[in-house]
Protein backbone atom coordinates (compact mmCIF):
# COMPACT_ATOMS: atom_id res chain seq x y z
CA UNK A 1 0.00 0.00 0.00
CA UNK A 2 1.46 3.10 -1.30
CA UNK A 3 1.41 6.23 0.98
CA UNK A 4 2.86 9.67 0.19
CA UNK A 5 5.30 10.56 2.91
CA UNK A 6 4.16 13.18 5.15
CA UNK A 7 6.38 16.47 5.11
CA UNK A 8 6.89 16.66 9.02
CA UNK A 9 9.53 17.92 11.12
CA UNK A 10 11.63 14.27 11.26
CA UNK A 11 11.44 13.79 7.84
CA UNK A 12 12.87 16.53 7.31
CA UNK A 13 15.36 16.28 9.99
CA UNK A 14 16.64 13.18 8.46
CA UNK A 15 16.84 14.22 5.20
CA UNK A 16 19.09 16.75 6.05
CA UNK A 17 21.10 14.22 8.17
CA UNK A 18 21.35 12.30 5.01
CA UNK A 19 21.99 15.08 3.24
CA UNK A 20 25.20 16.27 5.30
CA UNK A 21 26.72 12.90 6.27
CA UNK A 22 25.75 12.92 9.53
CA UNK A 23 23.26 9.68 8.70
CA UNK A 24 23.92 7.03 5.75
CA UNK A 25 21.15 4.87 6.92
CA UNK A 26 17.78 5.24 8.34
CA UNK A 27 16.93 2.07 10.84
CA UNK A 28 13.65 2.78 12.99
CA UNK A 29 11.26 0.52 15.56
CA UNK A 30 8.52 0.17 16.58
CA UNK A 31 8.61 -1.42 19.95
CA UNK A 32 4.58 -1.76 21.15
CA UNK A 33 4.78 -3.36 25.03
CA UNK A 34 1.95 -6.32 24.43
CA UNK A 35 -0.11 -5.49 27.73
CA UNK A 36 -3.18 -4.67 25.15
CA UNK A 37 -3.84 -4.21 21.63
CA UNK A 38 -2.46 -1.39 19.36
CA UNK A 39 -5.19 1.43 19.16
CA UNK A 40 -5.50 4.82 16.68
CA UNK A 41 -2.12 6.61 18.76
CA UNK A 42 -0.31 3.27 17.93
CA UNK A 43 -1.94 3.56 14.24
CA UNK A 44 -0.16 6.78 13.90
CA UNK A 45 3.37 5.91 15.62
CA UNK A 46 3.20 2.41 13.15
CA UNK A 47 3.01 4.84 10.21
CA UNK A 48 5.65 7.65 11.52
CA UNK A 49 8.17 4.55 11.81
CA UNK A 50 7.33 2.51 9.28
CA UNK A 51 7.01 5.66 6.92
CA UNK A 52 10.37 6.99 7.91
CA UNK A 53 11.97 4.31 6.77
CA UNK A 54 9.97 3.66 3.57
CA UNK A 55 10.77 7.56 2.81
CA UNK A 56 14.64 6.79 2.82
CA UNK A 57 15.11 3.58 2.20
CA UNK A 58 15.35 1.84 4.95
CA UNK A 59 14.13 -0.70 7.74
CA UNK A 60 11.87 -0.76 10.46
CA UNK A 61 11.86 -3.42 13.02
CA UNK A 62 8.89 -4.75 15.03
CA UNK A 63 10.37 -5.25 18.33
CA UNK A 64 8.37 -6.09 21.80
CA UNK A 65 9.81 -4.19 24.76
CA UNK A 66 8.46 -7.28 26.96
CA UNK A 67 9.77 -6.46 30.59
CA UNK A 68 6.67 -6.42 32.51
CA UNK A 69 5.47 -10.03 32.25
CA UNK A 70 2.79 -9.81 34.66
CA UNK A 71 0.82 -7.56 32.43
CA UNK A 72 1.78 -9.08 28.62
CA UNK A 73 0.40 -12.15 26.68
CA UNK A 74 0.83 -13.93 23.73
CA UNK A 75 -2.84 -12.95 22.85
CA UNK A 76 -1.58 -9.39 22.86
CA UNK A 77 1.43 -10.51 21.03
CA UNK A 78 -0.29 -11.47 18.17
CA UNK A 79 -3.14 -9.14 17.62
CA UNK A 80 -0.13 -6.41 17.30
CA UNK A 81 1.23 -8.21 14.66
CA UNK A 82 -2.33 -8.60 12.62
CA UNK A 83 -2.88 -5.06 13.19
CA UNK A 84 0.40 -3.78 11.54
CA UNK A 85 -0.02 -6.26 8.59
CA UNK A 86 -3.50 -5.08 8.54
CA UNK A 87 -2.31 -1.29 7.87
CA UNK A 88 0.19 -2.38 5.51
CA UNK A 89 3.04 -2.10 6.60
CA UNK A 90 5.75 -4.76 7.09
CA UNK A 91 8.42 -5.03 9.41
CA UNK A 92 12.49 -6.12 8.53
CA UNK A 93 13.49 -9.35 9.32
CA UNK A 94 12.36 -11.55 12.23
CA UNK A 95 9.62 -10.26 15.41
CA UNK A 96 12.07 -8.82 17.40
CA UNK A 97 11.71 -9.39 21.41
CA UNK A 98 13.68 -7.21 24.24
CA UNK A 99 13.22 -10.62 26.22
CA UNK A 100 16.02 -12.01 23.17
CA UNK A 101 18.44 -9.58 25.12
CA UNK A 102 17.86 -10.33 28.84
CA UNK A 103 21.26 -12.28 29.39
CA UNK A 104 23.06 -9.02 27.25
CA UNK A 105 21.39 -6.67 29.28
CA UNK A 106 22.51 -8.84 32.09
CA UNK A 107 25.56 -8.96 31.37
CA UNK A 108 25.86 -4.92 30.68
CA UNK A 109 24.47 -4.24 34.58
CA UNK A 110 27.44 -6.27 35.83
CA UNK A 111 29.71 -4.07 33.73
CA UNK A 112 27.89 -0.78 35.17
CA UNK A 113 28.50 -2.92 38.63
CA UNK A 114 32.23 -2.96 38.03
CA UNK A 115 32.75 0.53 36.94
CA UNK A 116 31.01 2.09 40.35
CA UNK A 117 28.08 2.89 38.21
CA UNK A 118 25.34 0.73 39.65
CA UNK A 119 24.61 -0.50 43.19
CA UNK A 120 22.52 -2.67 44.81
CA UNK A 121 20.23 -0.77 46.73
CA UNK A 122 17.47 -2.41 49.81
CA UNK A 123 15.19 0.72 50.26
CA UNK A 124 11.61 -0.55 50.12
CA UNK A 125 8.93 1.64 47.55
CA UNK A 126 8.24 4.14 50.58
CA UNK A 127 11.59 4.93 51.14
CA UNK A 128 12.69 4.69 47.86
CA UNK A 129 9.95 8.06 47.52
CA UNK A 130 11.09 9.33 50.35
CA UNK A 131 14.71 9.75 49.31
CA UNK A 132 14.13 10.40 46.09
CA UNK A 133 13.13 14.38 46.43
CA UNK A 134 10.24 16.34 44.98
CA UNK A 135 10.80 18.78 41.67
CA UNK A 136 11.74 21.25 43.70
CA UNK A 137 13.78 19.45 46.37
CA UNK A 138 16.89 17.43 45.62
CA UNK A 139 16.97 14.30 46.72
CA UNK A 140 19.21 12.14 49.33
CA UNK A 141 21.84 9.59 48.74
CA UNK A 142 20.49 5.96 49.48
CA UNK A 143 22.28 4.70 52.56
CA UNK A 144 23.12 1.62 50.48
CA UNK A 145 24.40 3.93 47.40
CA UNK A 146 28.01 3.74 48.80
CA UNK A 147 28.48 -0.58 48.69
CA UNK A 148 31.71 -1.51 46.91
CA UNK A 149 31.90 -2.90 43.42
CA UNK A 150 31.94 -6.52 44.94
CA UNK A 151 29.83 -6.59 47.19
CA UNK A 152 27.05 -5.20 44.56
CA UNK A 153 28.52 -7.91 41.98
CA UNK A 154 27.89 -10.67 45.04
CA UNK A 155 24.38 -9.41 45.60
CA UNK A 156 23.26 -8.88 41.96
CA UNK A 157 23.98 -12.58 41.50
CA UNK A 158 22.07 -13.27 44.15
CA UNK A 159 19.52 -10.91 43.65
CA UNK A 160 19.75 -13.28 39.44
CA UNK A 161 19.48 -16.58 41.67
CA UNK A 162 16.38 -15.68 43.05
CA UNK A 163 17.46 -15.50 46.67
CA UNK A 164 15.66 -12.44 47.12
CA UNK A 165 11.87 -11.39 47.51
CA UNK A 166 9.96 -9.03 45.32
CA UNK A 167 10.66 -5.81 46.87
CA UNK A 168 13.74 -6.74 48.69
CA UNK A 169 16.45 -4.87 46.23
CA UNK A 170 16.72 -3.30 43.55
CA UNK A 171 19.85 -2.59 41.14
CA UNK A 172 20.21 1.31 40.81
CA UNK A 173 22.22 3.60 38.07
CA UNK A 174 24.68 5.79 40.06
CA UNK A 175 23.98 9.12 38.69
CA UNK A 176 22.88 12.05 40.54
CA UNK A 177 20.29 12.52 43.17
CA UNK A 178 20.47 16.07 43.20
CA UNK A 179 19.67 16.08 39.72
CA UNK A 180 16.81 18.51 38.37
CA UNK A 181 16.10 16.12 36.08
CA UNK A 182 13.91 13.12 38.34
CA UNK A 183 15.07 10.57 35.85
CA UNK A 184 18.68 10.80 36.71
CA UNK A 185 18.20 10.18 40.43
CA UNK A 186 19.44 7.11 40.48
CA UNK A 187 16.84 5.17 38.45
CA UNK A 188 15.86 1.70 38.79
CA UNK A 189 17.50 -1.03 36.05
CA UNK A 190 15.94 -4.30 37.57
CA UNK A 191 13.57 -5.43 40.04
CA UNK A 192 13.14 -8.67 41.48
CA UNK A 193 9.67 -10.26 40.23
CA UNK A 194 9.10 -13.98 40.78
CA UNK A 195 6.56 -14.41 37.83
CA UNK A 196 6.64 -16.59 34.36
CA UNK A 197 7.54 -14.39 31.03
CA UNK A 198 5.59 -15.24 28.13
CA UNK A 199 8.64 -15.51 26.10
CA UNK A 200 11.05 -16.97 28.82
CA UNK A 201 9.17 -18.93 31.40
CA UNK A 202 10.73 -19.20 34.92
CA UNK A 203 14.53 -18.56 33.70
CA UNK A 204 14.56 -15.00 34.97
CA UNK A 205 13.74 -13.84 38.22
CA UNK A 206 14.79 -10.43 37.62
CA UNK A 207 13.52 -8.10 34.86
CA UNK A 208 15.13 -5.12 33.86
CA UNK A 209 13.39 -2.17 33.75
CA UNK A 210 11.78 -0.20 30.36
CA UNK A 211 14.27 2.76 30.68
CA UNK A 212 17.68 0.51 31.07
CA UNK A 213 16.58 -2.09 28.23
CA UNK A 214 15.43 0.73 25.59
CA UNK A 215 18.68 2.01 24.36
CA UNK A 216 20.79 -1.07 25.00
CA UNK A 217 18.29 -2.75 22.08
CA UNK A 218 18.42 0.21 20.33
CA UNK A 219 22.03 -0.35 19.85
CA UNK A 220 21.89 -4.04 19.47
CA UNK A 221 19.40 -4.15 16.70
CA UNK A 222 21.37 -0.82 15.02
CA UNK A 223 18.22 1.54 15.51
CA UNK A 224 19.77 4.93 13.72
CA UNK A 225 16.68 6.85 14.77
CA UNK A 226 14.49 5.89 18.11
CA UNK A 227 11.48 8.13 17.59
CA UNK A 228 9.39 8.52 20.43
CA UNK A 229 6.42 10.33 22.29
CA UNK A 230 7.12 13.51 24.30
CA UNK A 231 6.21 11.83 26.86
CA UNK A 232 10.10 10.05 26.61
CA UNK A 233 11.70 13.65 26.55
CA UNK A 234 12.45 13.77 30.15
CA UNK A 235 14.12 10.32 29.70
CA UNK A 236 16.60 10.99 27.07
CA UNK A 237 19.20 12.21 29.36
CA UNK A 238 19.47 8.70 30.54
CA UNK A 239 19.13 6.74 27.46
CA UNK A 240 22.41 8.87 26.12
CA UNK A 241 23.71 8.43 30.22
CA UNK A 242 23.42 4.66 29.68
CA UNK A 243 24.52 4.28 26.25
CA UNK A 244 27.71 6.30 26.99
CA UNK A 245 28.66 3.81 29.97
CA UNK A 246 27.95 1.01 28.16
CA UNK A 247 30.31 -1.13 25.54
CA UNK A 248 27.22 -0.58 23.11
CA UNK A 249 27.62 -2.12 19.44
CA UNK A 250 25.98 1.19 17.91
CA UNK A 251 24.76 4.71 19.76
CA UNK A 252 21.43 5.60 18.57
CA UNK A 253 19.84 8.96 18.79
CA UNK A 254 16.42 9.73 20.11
CA UNK A 255 13.91 11.81 19.11
CA UNK A 256 10.62 13.15 20.47
CA UNK A 257 7.20 13.72 18.19
CA UNK A 258 4.13 14.76 20.04
CA UNK A 259 1.62 11.76 20.38
CA UNK A 260 -1.99 11.77 18.82
CA UNK A 261 -4.31 12.69 21.39
CA UNK A 262 -8.11 12.76 19.80
CA UNK A 263 -11.67 14.13 20.91
CA UNK A 264 -14.01 11.89 22.50
CA UNK A 265 -11.52 9.27 22.79
CA UNK A 266 -9.56 7.57 25.25
CA UNK A 267 -6.08 5.89 24.42
CA UNK A 268 -4.67 4.77 27.67
CA UNK A 269 -4.40 0.94 27.40
CA UNK A 270 -5.20 0.79 31.35
CA UNK A 271 -8.50 2.18 30.91
CA UNK A 272 -9.23 0.68 27.53
CA UNK A 273 -8.53 -2.98 29.40
CA UNK A 274 -11.24 -1.60 32.32
CA UNK A 275 -14.15 -1.11 29.39
CA UNK A 276 -13.21 -4.43 28.66
CA UNK A 277 -12.82 -6.12 31.86
CA UNK A 278 -15.90 -4.64 33.21
CA UNK A 279 -18.34 -5.32 30.39
CA UNK A 280 -18.84 -1.95 28.91
CA UNK A 281 -17.82 -3.33 25.46
CA UNK A 282 -17.58 -6.66 23.83
CA UNK A 283 -14.15 -6.76 23.94
CA UNK A 284 -10.89 -5.36 22.60
CA UNK A 285 -12.36 -5.45 18.90
CA UNK A 286 -15.54 -3.90 19.97
CA UNK A 287 -16.67 -1.19 16.66
CA UNK A 288 -17.03 1.09 19.69
CA UNK A 289 -13.08 0.80 20.95
CA UNK A 290 -10.24 3.29 19.28
CA UNK A 291 -8.10 0.07 18.87
CA UNK A 292 -7.08 -0.98 15.39
CA UNK A 293 -8.95 -4.31 15.54
CA UNK A 294 -12.27 -2.65 16.98
CA UNK A 295 -11.90 -0.01 14.07
CA UNK A 296 -11.60 -2.56 11.41
CA UNK A 297 -14.78 -4.59 12.60
CA UNK A 298 -16.53 -1.32 12.46
CA UNK A 299 -15.61 -0.49 9.31
CA UNK A 300 -12.71 1.75 9.28
CA UNK A 301 -10.45 1.03 6.46
CA UNK A 302 -6.71 0.78 6.82
CA UNK A 303 -6.30 3.25 3.63
CA UNK A 304 -8.50 5.49 5.62
CA UNK A 305 -6.65 5.35 8.82
CA UNK A 306 -3.06 6.11 7.01
CA UNK A 307 -4.58 9.21 5.03
CA UNK A 308 -5.50 10.31 8.40
CA UNK A 309 -2.57 9.65 10.13
CA UNK A 310 -0.94 12.03 6.90
CA UNK A 311 -3.74 14.85 7.62
CA UNK A 312 -2.80 15.59 11.20
CA UNK A 313 0.63 15.14 10.76
CA UNK A 314 3.93 14.84 13.01
CA UNK A 315 4.87 17.90 15.44
CA UNK A 316 7.07 18.79 18.64
CA UNK A 317 3.92 19.75 20.54
CA UNK A 318 1.00 18.01 22.22
CA UNK A 319 -2.38 18.78 21.31
CA UNK A 320 -6.25 17.00 20.89
CA UNK A 321 -7.20 16.29 17.26
CA UNK A 322 -10.63 16.87 16.26
CA UNK A 323 -11.94 13.14 16.17
CA UNK A 324 -15.04 14.53 13.17
CA UNK A 325 -10.69 14.81 11.28
CA UNK A 326 -10.66 10.87 11.58
CA UNK A 327 -14.43 10.41 10.39
CA UNK A 328 -14.23 12.89 7.42
CA UNK A 329 -10.79 10.71 6.21
CA UNK A 330 -13.52 7.45 6.28
CA UNK A 331 -16.19 8.78 4.48
CA UNK A 332 -14.03 10.49 1.92
CA UNK A 333 -12.70 7.20 1.74
CA UNK A 334 -15.89 5.31 1.10
CA UNK A 335 -17.73 7.47 -0.48
CA UNK A 336 -15.47 7.16 -3.45
CA UNK A 337 -14.56 2.96 -3.18
CA UNK A 338 -17.77 1.74 -0.91
CA UNK A 339 -20.29 0.00 -3.59
CA UNK A 340 -24.14 0.81 -3.07
CA UNK A 341 -26.65 -1.31 -1.59
CA UNK A 342 -30.28 -0.40 -0.10
CA UNK A 343 -31.22 -1.68 3.55
CA UNK A 344 -34.52 -0.60 5.24
CA UNK A 345 -34.04 -0.76 8.69
CA UNK A 346 -37.63 0.23 9.99
CA UNK A 347 -39.85 -1.61 7.86
CA UNK A 348 -43.19 -0.76 6.80
CA UNK A 349 -45.11 -2.97 3.91
CA UNK A 350 -46.14 -1.48 1.20
CA UNK A 351 -48.62 -3.25 -1.21
CA UNK A 352 -48.71 -2.10 -5.06
CA UNK A 353 -52.47 -3.07 -5.56
CA UNK A 354 -52.04 -2.77 -9.49
CA UNK A 355 -48.72 -5.18 -9.89
CA UNK A 356 -49.68 -8.76 -10.14
CA UNK A 357 -49.31 -10.89 -7.65
CA UNK A 358 -46.57 -13.38 -9.20
CA UNK A 359 -45.12 -11.28 -10.76
CA UNK A 360 -41.22 -10.79 -9.82
CA UNK A 361 -39.09 -8.50 -11.82
CA UNK A 362 -35.07 -8.34 -11.99
CA UNK A 363 -33.89 -4.79 -12.28
CA UNK A 364 -30.46 -4.08 -12.54
CA UNK A 365 -29.07 -0.99 -10.59
CA UNK A 366 -24.92 0.51 -10.59
CA UNK A 367 -22.96 -0.65 -7.89
CA UNK A 368 -21.76 2.86 -7.48
CA UNK A 369 -22.63 6.02 -9.45
CA UNK A 370 -19.48 6.78 -10.55
CA UNK A 371 -17.00 3.10 -10.85
CA UNK A 372 -18.34 1.43 -13.90
CA UNK A 373 -15.48 -0.70 -12.95
CA UNK A 374 -17.65 -2.04 -9.82
CA UNK A 375 -20.32 -3.67 -12.54
CA UNK A 376 -23.83 -3.57 -11.58
CA UNK A 377 -26.39 -5.40 -9.06
CA UNK A 378 -29.84 -7.41 -9.55
CA UNK A 379 -32.51 -5.70 -7.65
CA UNK A 380 -36.28 -8.21 -7.32
CA UNK A 381 -39.22 -6.35 -7.82
CA UNK A 382 -42.54 -7.43 -6.45
CA UNK A 383 -45.82 -6.58 -5.69
CA UNK A 384 -45.11 -5.83 -1.78
CA UNK A 385 -41.99 -3.94 -0.77
CA UNK A 386 -40.93 -2.62 2.35
CA UNK A 387 -39.66 1.15 2.83
CA UNK A 388 -38.83 2.62 5.84
CA UNK A 389 -41.61 3.68 7.95
CA UNK A 390 -40.00 7.13 8.32
CA UNK A 391 -40.12 7.80 4.40
CA UNK A 392 -44.02 7.48 4.73
CA UNK A 393 -47.04 10.31 5.98
CA UNK A 394 -50.25 10.32 5.47
CA UNK A 395 -50.29 13.84 5.37
CA UNK A 396 -47.16 16.22 5.17
CA UNK A 397 -45.89 19.79 4.08
CA UNK A 398 -44.21 19.87 1.09
CA UNK A 399 -40.66 20.35 2.56
CA UNK A 400 -41.48 16.50 2.65
CA UNK A 401 -40.33 14.75 0.02
CA UNK A 402 -40.94 11.01 0.51
CA UNK A 403 -44.24 9.04 0.18
CA UNK A 404 -47.49 10.90 1.21
CA UNK A 405 -51.21 9.85 0.50
CA UNK A 406 -52.45 11.20 -3.10
CA UNK A 407 -48.53 12.11 -3.94
CA UNK A 408 -45.75 10.34 -5.49
CA UNK A 409 -42.55 9.11 -5.13
CA UNK A 410 -39.55 7.01 -6.59
CA UNK A 411 -38.34 4.24 -5.53
CA UNK A 412 -34.63 4.77 -6.02
CA UNK A 413 -33.45 2.34 -9.45
CA UNK A 414 -37.21 1.70 -9.96
CA UNK A 415 -40.64 2.77 -10.96
CA UNK A 416 -42.80 5.78 -9.70
CA UNK A 417 -45.32 4.95 -7.33
CA UNK A 418 -47.92 6.85 -5.83
CA UNK A 419 -49.63 6.26 -2.33
CA UNK A 420 -53.39 5.69 -1.87
CA UNK A 421 -54.21 4.13 1.63
CA UNK A 422 -52.44 3.37 4.90
CA UNK A 423 -54.03 0.81 7.20
CA UNK A 424 -54.09 0.87 10.65
CA UNK A 425 -54.33 -2.09 13.56
CA UNK A 426 -56.65 -1.44 16.61
CA UNK A 427 -54.64 0.99 18.31
CA UNK A 428 -54.33 3.05 15.13
CA UNK A 429 -50.53 2.14 14.20
CA UNK A 430 -50.12 2.20 10.18
CA UNK A 431 -49.05 -1.23 9.41
CA UNK A 432 -48.87 -1.33 5.48
CA UNK A 433 -49.53 1.16 2.58
CA UNK A 434 -51.59 0.78 -0.24
CA UNK A 435 -49.80 2.74 -3.03
CA UNK A 436 -50.02 1.76 -7.27
CA UNK A 437 -46.87 1.48 -9.37
CA UNK A 438 -47.11 3.88 -12.09
CA UNK A 439 -46.71 1.99 -15.48
CA UNK A 440 -43.67 2.97 -17.97
CA UNK A 441 -41.63 4.74 -15.11
CA UNK A 442 -38.04 2.44 -15.15
CA UNK A 443 -35.67 5.31 -15.73
CA UNK A 444 -38.44 7.58 -16.42
CA UNK A 445 -40.47 10.18 -15.79
CA UNK A 446 -44.61 9.51 -16.00
CA UNK A 447 -46.17 10.31 -19.02
CA UNK A 448 -48.80 12.56 -17.36
CA UNK A 449 -46.49 14.86 -16.69
CA UNK A 450 -46.87 14.39 -12.57
CA UNK A 451 -43.43 14.14 -11.37
CA UNK A 452 -42.20 12.16 -8.07
CA UNK A 453 -41.23 14.57 -5.16
CA UNK A 454 -38.36 12.37 -4.14
CA UNK A 455 -36.57 8.68 -3.92
CA UNK A 456 -36.40 6.55 -1.33
CA UNK A 457 -34.91 2.86 -0.78
CA UNK A 458 -37.32 -0.23 -0.80
CA UNK A 459 -36.48 -3.78 -0.63
CA UNK A 460 -38.88 -6.51 -2.36
CA UNK A 461 -40.71 -8.61 0.20
CA UNK A 462 -40.33 -11.58 -2.18
CA UNK A 463 -36.65 -11.09 -3.03
CA UNK A 464 -35.58 -9.63 0.01
CA UNK A 465 -33.74 -10.85 3.41
CA UNK A 466 -33.71 -10.21 6.69
CA UNK A 467 -30.44 -9.71 8.57
CA UNK A 468 -29.40 -7.87 11.94
CA UNK A 469 -27.58 -4.66 11.77
CA UNK A 470 -25.83 -2.83 14.64
CA UNK A 471 -25.84 0.60 14.80
CA UNK A 472 -22.76 1.98 16.29
CA UNK A 473 -22.28 5.73 17.28
CA UNK A 474 -19.58 7.41 19.42
CA UNK A 475 -18.61 5.66 22.66
CA UNK A 476 -18.50 8.95 24.65
CA UNK A 477 -20.39 11.79 24.97
CA UNK A 478 -18.12 13.98 26.06
CA UNK A 479 -15.13 15.93 24.07
CA UNK A 480 -13.05 14.78 26.92
CA UNK A 481 -13.85 12.04 28.83
CA UNK A 482 -10.61 11.90 30.47
CA UNK A 483 -10.23 15.85 31.34
CA UNK A 484 -9.38 17.02 34.83
CA UNK A 485 -11.35 14.94 37.16
CA UNK A 486 -13.53 12.99 35.06
CA UNK A 487 -13.98 9.68 35.54
CA UNK A 488 -14.58 8.31 32.09
CA UNK A 489 -16.91 6.09 32.88
CA UNK A 490 -19.71 9.20 33.48
CA UNK A 491 -19.59 10.14 30.40
CA UNK A 492 -20.43 6.68 27.88
CA UNK A 493 -22.35 7.44 25.79
CA UNK A 494 -26.22 5.78 26.37
CA UNK A 495 -26.51 5.57 22.60
CA UNK A 496 -23.45 4.25 21.83
CA UNK A 497 -25.26 1.04 20.42
CA UNK A 498 -28.32 0.19 19.18
CA UNK A 499 -29.68 -2.77 17.56
CA UNK A 500 -32.15 -3.63 14.96
CA UNK A 501 -32.93 -7.26 14.74
CA UNK A 502 -35.06 -7.45 11.73
CA UNK A 503 -33.99 -5.05 8.86
CA UNK A 504 -34.38 -5.95 5.37
CA UNK A 505 -31.52 -6.18 2.97
CA UNK A 506 -31.77 -6.29 -0.92
CA UNK A 507 -30.50 -10.28 -1.42
CA UNK A 508 -26.64 -9.13 -2.82
CA UNK A 509 -26.30 -8.64 0.76
CA UNK A 510 -26.32 -12.66 1.53
CA UNK A 511 -23.48 -13.08 -0.51
CA UNK A 512 -21.28 -10.75 1.54
CA UNK A 513 -17.47 -11.46 2.63
CA UNK A 514 -16.97 -10.33 6.62
CA UNK A 515 -15.62 -6.89 6.31
CA UNK A 516 -17.09 -6.18 3.20
CA UNK A 517 -17.99 -2.43 3.19
CA UNK A 518 -21.37 -0.79 1.56
CA UNK A 519 -22.96 2.31 1.45
CA UNK A 520 -26.46 1.92 2.52
CA UNK A 521 -28.38 4.08 0.64
CA UNK A 522 -29.66 7.19 2.41
CA UNK A 523 -28.37 5.38 5.89
CA UNK A 524 -24.70 5.79 5.82
CA UNK A 525 -21.68 3.02 5.87
CA UNK A 526 -22.20 -0.23 6.92
CA UNK A 527 -19.75 -3.32 7.25
CA UNK A 528 -20.29 -6.94 6.87
CA UNK A 529 -19.32 -8.28 11.11
CA UNK A 530 -15.42 -9.97 10.23
CA UNK A 531 -16.32 -12.30 13.37
CA UNK A 532 -20.57 -12.88 13.42
CA UNK A 533 -21.96 -11.91 10.14
CA UNK A 534 -22.53 -15.21 7.81
CA UNK A 535 -25.09 -16.00 4.75
CA UNK A 536 -27.15 -17.78 7.16
CA UNK A 537 -27.57 -15.32 9.72
CA UNK A 538 -26.35 -11.53 8.03
CA UNK A 539 -24.86 -9.12 10.93
CA UNK A 540 -23.59 -5.86 9.76
CA UNK A 541 -22.58 -3.29 11.55
CA UNK A 542 -23.03 0.60 10.89
CA UNK A 543 -19.31 2.51 10.17
CA UNK A 544 -20.43 6.40 10.12
CA UNK A 545 -23.31 8.03 8.92
CA UNK A 546 -23.25 10.15 5.83
CA UNK A 547 -22.76 12.98 7.75
CA UNK A 548 -21.55 14.29 10.65
CA UNK A 549 -24.60 14.76 13.21
CA UNK A 550 -22.27 15.87 16.57
CA UNK A 551 -21.87 19.18 15.15
CA UNK A 552 -24.81 19.97 13.29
Amino acid sequence: METKPANNFLRLKIAEEIKSGVATEVVTRFPPEPNGYLHIGHASSICLNFGLAETFGGRCNLRFDDTNPEKESQEYIDAIQEDIKWLGFDWAGEVRFASSYFQQFYEWAVVLVEQGDAYVCDLNAEQAREYRGTLTEAGENSPFRDRSPEENLKLLSLMRAGEFAEGEKVLRAKIDMASPNMNLRDPILYRIRKVSHHQTGDEWPIYPTYDFAHGQEDAIEGVTHSICTLEFEGHRPLYNWLLEHLPVPSTPRQFEFGGLNLSYTITSKRKLKQLVDEDVVGGWDDPRMPTVSGMRRRGYTARAIRRFCEMIGVSRSEGVVDVAMLEHAIRDDLNENAPRAMCVLNPLKVVLTNYAEDQLEQLNAPCHPSREELGTRTLPFSRELYIDAEDFREEANKKFKRLVIGKRVRLRNAYVIEADEAIKDAAGNIVEVRARFIENTLGENPEDGIKPKGVIQWVSAAGGKRAKVKLYDRLFSDEGPDRGENNFLDHINADSLSVVEDAWIEPSLIKAAPEQIFQFEREGYFVADRVEHSEAAPIFNKTIGLRDTWNS
